[in-house]
């Protein structure tokens, strides 16, 4: 499958992965619009055996087969370090 790749401008770390030939079009426009403005960040080639740095492959072809996106969220956020409190 070749997947197009779009990154949020609004939302740091959210991406989109779409069909290439389908685009944007199956993706429901209460999504794109909290998505905000989709970037091109690059368009690949997804088969089983390839890996990605935060999705698993079939995961990804599974969601664009189905639903025509997969949305891939931040990873969350790591809490900061409260000091101890000795008593």
């Amino acid at each position: 499958m070749i997947c197009t790749v779009y990154r949020s401008a609004s939302h740091e770390g959210m991406y989109l992965y779409v069909r290439k030939s389908e685009e944007l079009s199956r993706v429901p426009e209460d999504l794109r619009k909290r998505f905000g403005k989709a970037e091109l960040a690059m368009t690949l080639l997804l088969e089983e055996g390839k890996k990605l740095a935060r999705a698993e492959v079939p995961k990804v072809m599974a969601a664009i087969e189905e639903k025509g996106f997969y949305l891939q969220l931040p990873p969350p956020r790591e809490a900061p370090l409260q000091p101890r409190e000795d008593r």
